[in-house]
């Protein structure tokens, strides 16, 4: 058995096991109560769940497109860390798995939306504002290279539309973020929104799958340590 401080919001569903434990239900006067736990009980409800959202449009038409990269990333998180298999959430409109790396648990999400209305299926996960800080999104970026990478976190959208749908959703931009540089050295001659879904050359899909390959160790790393290791190593 172990002792366990909750903020008084958080109690309401285990007042009823601290009355069977023969414990009066807290203090009052403050805003903690006390009260002993079981070890399984305190394990469950100190951590939660880290949601990783991995964008891209769904369909095969998109799946060797820039716009996808983040996509591709979390299907290979599932897939080498030996996650549930992707399975269709109709409230969230999205594929969902869930798993763990090491002893980080984790929710997988492949919002089935459009890139630029991705903001509902991740708010049926990150539900308050101050829960955005357990959100991870993969993502591609035009202002970064093709073939690198960076983790942020708590920045702006700058212009990519999906990013901004997810902070209009939740109501926060304090989450961290996996931006895959997709932007090649040549000048684009078709607008951004074009060229994102362009398919992409032998070369470009190389340094596509480098910088892939980097954020998925990267994502693991964040898991397995922190996000500042994450940063460290991959900035």
């Amino acid at each position: 058995m172990g002792a366990l401080y909750l903020p008084r919001t958080n109690l309401q569903a285990l007042r009823s096991l601290a009355s069977k434990n023969g414990r009066a239900p807290g203090r009052s006067a403050k805003s903690y109560y006390h009260f002993p736990l079981p070890t399984r009980f305190i394990c469950y409800i100190s951590r939660m769940a880290l949601v990783i959202v991995g964008l891209g449009n769904s369909g095969k038409e998109y799946e060797k497109t820039r716009h996808n990269a983040g996509r591709t990333a979390v299907e290979l998180v599932a897939k080498g860390n030996g996650f549930d298999d992707f399975v269709f959430n109709k409230t969230a409109n999205a594929l969902v798995s869930k798993g763990a790396i090491e002893s980080e648990t984790a929710t997988l999400v492949l919002p089935e939306t459009m890139v630029n209305l991705s903001g509902k299926a991740v708010s049926a996960f990150i539900k308050t504002p101050k829960a955005a800080k357990n959100l991870l999104l993969v993502h591609d970026d035009l202002d970064l290279p093709l073939g690198s990478m960076r983790v942020s976190v708590g920045a702006s959208a700058a212009g990519h539309r999906g990013v901004q749908s997810i902070i209009a959703a939740i109501g926060s931009q304090e989450f961290t973020r996996f931006r895959i540089g997709i932007q090649s050295k040549t000048p684009r001659k078709v607008p951004a929104e074009a060229y994102v879904l362009k398919k992409i050359s032998l070369t470009g899909t190389v340094k596509l799958r480098q910088a892939i390959g980097e954020t998925v160790s990267a994502i693991e790393l964040a898991l397995t340590k922190d996000i500042a290791a994450a940063m460290n190593r991959f900035n």
